[in-house]
């Protein structure tokens, strides 16, 4: 049999790289880098190709699983669902806030999932709705939800034009980049330098991005706030402001100069152990470059002052004149996207329409906080969580305070869970339900083309075709019974009303192809291999590339991505004010006093000079998280879970290089191998997340034998950030000590 050829987008990280993947007795044979994807351009990282190897780990489920006498054993799906139909009944007759919902990371790799979990969420009807959102993005939502009227609409650097990068808390050449888009990262962090920019980073580590940048600079981790502030000052006192294309919507300029003016480069220098000086120059040469943008990620999301983080890089970035422009920081228009006018207005954005019970944090986006799910489980009383549904999330090696997480998870009276493993967290689950392989699903990133360096379109059929039910279909069948209704009731119940939802939508919105058009009439034009491809087909009709449903066949399909399977490019960034701006007053506060209470909360944390040993996360190219450590080609080698103490404190706390030390929190404690080295700073200790194989009862072989630990124990949910709940993984402080 000849070799085949198959082309699709990789799912593992946010790159979005194609992939090519020779076949060979209907197996994968190769997968290498897609030469001919047009954003990619056939980058590829290690990660990529084991998908090879993910399609056929012995350990993935394939089979649902219920678990009888304690035991996990083979089941079929009629029994799977008749189970769940049985463990959650009581819970949606008497109060359906009992039962709660956790999103993992992987969703936003599937387009099913995409399209039918926020089916699923709103058929249950509960305000426990929890996403990985909050374990390291919210700030940036929550930024972006106040300044610009919408949480979706986030701000991305435009890499491949900016001459100024001021990176923080970010490690793209470990992510790939992480709430932006941009395949083969590393490289373009080395065309801005060669074509004669900056790139700056800001991390208390020296880590692998380091050698793609102009400078680096070490700072206390959790002062990234100190840092912004007073560079903002600096813009300020020397007469450097300049709004740029956004001048006419921005107000509160003075106000904001006040909020941070006591957050001058001095303070900063101790806060932050910069010199005040360093700190002046990164400011002078920032708002005196052509185009510059601030990027500020994971180490500055989750932190104590994550929105106060996020807020002041847009600021910052806005009174250089680089916001909505050429170089700075931009908006992508994805073709699933909702197109706009050409006025700036709308509804505006709030949240805390509801809050948690014990904790009182308040809604974000629809959810609360995770750091709130251990509590709202063991604390009794009207409203308790007692029943749980996880869709491809590992929330006991993901969230914090993991010790108190899974004994939550333990006190349930139900919980089930959509996963192709038996981890640590499905090992709780009274039935697990294994979805597809990322190789047996099509593919459409909704979410991450919203976040690109680029517009860019791409579908990918399967690469297998299953014999069970689809993700589609598991997803349909759990929003039936959410929905009071039989599992084995006709799925094109919510198939249907998902597609009618965009439809009708996309028909009420003057700006949309379809303005105008009568829902029922056109859903015959509607094309797609699955559910959510049908989906899929109606939001690219109706966006703002879309053909419509007339005579337009320059227009964007889910046929014409079909017909370029190696995808399209739909060109670079482009200014979207003022129709993007959707503030009910079309204009952008950037002294709102959300942001000023934040601010206040600051300044209690200024101290002659911080002491205190702080914890940080890192994470490796191979093995980004929890669910890629059961494969071999990641795992094996040198032992990545190890503690980095610089030589300074392994001296100051008795511990060796190969060695082991216990390292303490408030929240509990860990033993774990010591790397001595100097590309950490003192004072700050880093252990990788995603680790801590060694729960009993989960069954990944692989990842059990090079189990690491669970950082997430260290970790504290009473450490978040205040206004966005986002959980606190970075600047926690810790002691180490030899064993």
């Amino acid at each position: 049999m000849a070799d085949e050829t198959a082309l699709r987008t990789c799912p593992l990280c946010e790159a979005t790289c194609g992939l090519e993947i020779t076949l060979r007795d209907g197996a994968v044979h190769r997968i290498r880098g897609d030469m001919e994807d047009p954003f990619s351009k056939g980058f590829i990282c290690p990660k990529g190709s084991t998908l090879k190897q993910l399609q056929a780990d012995p350990d993935r489920i394939t089979t649902p699983l219920i678990k009888r006498d304690g035991v996990h054993v083979e089941a079929s799906w009629d029994e799977a669902f008749d189970a769940i139909a049985a463990g959650l009944r009581k819970h949606l007759e008497t109060d359906r806030n009992s039962v709660a919902v956790y999103l993992g990371n992987p969703t936003v790799h599937n387009l099913a999932a995409g399209v039918f979990a926020r089916v699923l969420v709103q058929a249950l009807g509960s305000r426990n709705i929890y996403t990985a959102s909050t374990v390291d993005q919210m700030p940036k939502h929550v930024a972006c939800g106040l300044l610009y009227g919408a949480p979706s609409s986030l701000t991305v650097p435009d890499l491949d034009r900016t001459h100024f990068l001021l990176m923080l808390g970010a490690n793209p050449a470990a992510s790939n980049g992480s709430l932006c888009t941009a395949p083969g990262f590393p490289d373009r962090l080395d065309a801005i330098r060669e074509r004669g920019g900056t790139v700056v980073l800001i991390d208390p580590r020296r880590s692998e991005t380091v050698s793609h940048v102009t400078q680096h600079h070490a700072i206390r981790p959790g002062s990234d706030a100190f840092l912004l502030a007073a560079m903002c000052n600096v813009v300020f006192d020397e007469g450097l402001v300049d709004l740029g294309a956004v001048e006419s919507y921005v107000r509160g300029l003075d106000e904001f100069r006040g909020l941070i003016a006591p957050y001058t480069p001095v303070v900063a220098e101790r806060m932050t152990g910069l010199d005040a000086s360093t700190i002046m120059t990164l400011a002078r040469e920032f708002a005196a470059a052509p185009s510059g943008a601030v990027y500020a990620r994971m180490g500055a999301n989750t932190a104590r002052f994550g929105t106060v983080n996020a807020w002041l890089a847009e600021v910052l970035t806005m009174i250089t004149g680089n916001l909505d422009t050429p170089g700075g920081l931009m908006f992508a228009t994805p073709a699933t996207g909702t197109p706009v006018g050409p006025e700036a207005g709308g509804r505006g954005w709030r949240s805390g329409r509801w809050h948690s019970r014990v904790s009182q944090r308040r809604e974000m986006m629809g959810e609360l906080p995770t750091v709130c799910l251990a509590e709202e489980i063991m604390t009794p009383g009207e409203g308790q969580i007692r029943a749980l549904i996880t869709l491809q999330g590992n929330p006991v090696l993901s969230l914090a305070d993991a010790t108190k997480t899974d004994e939550a998870l333990a006190s349930l009276e139900f919980m089930v869970s959509f996963d192709i493993y038996l981890n640590e967290t499905t090992r709780r689950a009274d039935v697990i339900l294994p979805g597809c392989s990322p190789l047996e699903r099509s593919h459409y990133d909704l979410a991450f083309t919203g976040l690109s360096v680029r517009n860019v379109a791409k579908w990918s059929p399967p690469v297998f075709q299953v014999q069970r039910p689809t993700d589609d279909e598991i997803l349909a069948r759990l929003a039936l019974i959410l929905s009071g209704l039989d599992h084995r009731a006709d799925p094109s119940l919510v198939y249907d009303g998902a597609l009618l939802n965009v439809l009708t939508r996309a028909a009420q919105n003057p700006n949309s192809p379809a303005f105008g058009t009568d829902p029922l009439s056109i859903v015959s034009q509607i094309i797609g291999r699955s559910p959510a491809d049908r989906v899929l087909d109606a939001l690219l009709r109706t966006g703002p590339y879309g053909a419509g449903f007339g005579d337009d066949n320059d227009g964007l399909s889910l046929g014409r991505l079909m017909d370029t399977p190696h995808g399209l490019d739909l060109g670079p960034l482009l200014p979207r004010f003022p129709g993007f701006l959707q503030t009910a007053d079309g204009t952008i506060n950037i002294a709102d006093v959300a942001f000023a209470e934040d601010l206040r909360r600051l300044a209690d944390a200024v101290v002659e000079t911080p002491t205190d040993l702080v914890l940080i996360g890192r994470r490796h190219l191979k093995t980004n998280n929890s669910w890629m450590h059961n494969l071999e080609i990641l795992t094996k080698g040198n032992n990545r879970c190890t503690v980095h103490v610089h030589p300074t404190d392994a001296d100051r706390y008795g511990v060796v290089d190969g060695g082991s030390a216990k390292v303490t929190s408030v929240a509990g404690e860990v033993i774990v191998e010591v790397e001595v080295t100097d590309t950490i700073m003192p004072g700050v200790v880093s252990i990788p997340h995603g680790w801590g194989h060694t729960y009993e009862g989960a069954h990944l072989s692989v990842a059990q034998r090079r189990p690491g630990v669970n950082v997430n124990i260290l970790t504290s949910t009473e450490l978040a950030d205040a206004w966005s709940g986002n959980a606190a993984l970075n600047g926690v402080p810790v002691t180490l000590a030899p064993t």
